[in-house]
Parts: structure tokens; sequence; C-alpha cells
């Protein structure tokens, strides 16, 4: 998928590091500001834990998500699936309501990948306003799990 650069970018380009994959619905709506502008202020906390990496994903353009980065000074990348179809892998395209009004769209949903590109947790429909400190203190107990190999 494109990044907000407009450069594609794959699961492969972030083997060895976890990340932190999020799905979001709409860039500069309040919710998913919130979201984003704490994953920001809390991006080198969750990159100190193993060389973690965060990425938002929506159905938003390469040109909305770059307008969106440069207006809240975002430190991550933002890819853009227009046609949902990475959305609807990782289970986050469902029928959502909106004063009364059911329609299909994204919903926030989180996946820590580790780095050998496994699913250690995932998080749906997650609170905007705390979830960035839940997944530093989920990254921080993963990093002191003993190795199964």
């Amino acid at each position: 998928m494109p990044d907000q650069n407009g450069d594609a970018k794959t699961l492969a380009d972030y083997a060895g590091k976890w990340l932190v994959l999020y799905f979001y619905p709409k860039d500069d709506t309040p919710g998913c500001t919130t979201e984003a502008c704490s994953f920001r202020d809390e991006r080198e906390a969750i990159a100190d834990l193993g060389n973690a990496e965060v990425v938002g994903i929506s159905k938003d353009s390469v040109r909305s998500h770059k307008k969106f980065i440069d207006k809240y000074h975002l430190n991550f990348t933002l890819l853009s699936d227009p046609e949902h179809k990475v959305i609807e892998a990782y289970d986050s395209w469902k029928p959502l309501k909106f004063m009364g009004r059911e329609y299909m769209g994204t919903q926030r949903n989180t996946f820590i990948i580790t780095p050998d590109g496994k699913i250690a947790k995932e998080y749906i429909g997650v609170d905007p306003k705390t979830h960035a400190a839940e997944i530093i203190a989920d990254l921080k107990e993963s990093q002191n799990q003993p190795s199964h190999a």
C-alpha cells in the first residue's frame, strides 16, 4: 500500500521489528486525531521497546494522509487502503453506527505484530484517549516475557 508520500510499503518492510499496526476510520476527525496525536507523543517510548514502529491504516487517500501528518506533525507512517483490502484482511471493516445511521466502515482496531510477523495481541474497538499508554504497557510486558523457541 502507498504511504503518505506515495511510496509502496509491505509488511516485509518491518521484518525484525515490533510493529504497532492500527486501523482508524478517517483522517482529521476528533477521535482519530486524538489517537494519532497520542501515538505521536508516545512514539519515542514505543520505539524504545524492541525497536517498535507505529503504522496507521485508513481508507483515506495518500493526499489526505499527507495533510493529516503535516497538520499534526505526526512522526510515523500512514498507509492508504481506499479499497479496504488490508482493512478487511485484519477483520476491521465492520458495520458501524453513527447518530442512528448504520454503514460499513473501519473499526478502530490495533494489532501488535512480532519481529517475525506473527500477531502477538489484538485490540478491538479501542479508546483513542488511552490506547497509546495501553500499547506501551503491553509492549513492556512482552519484552519481559521469556522467549518460547
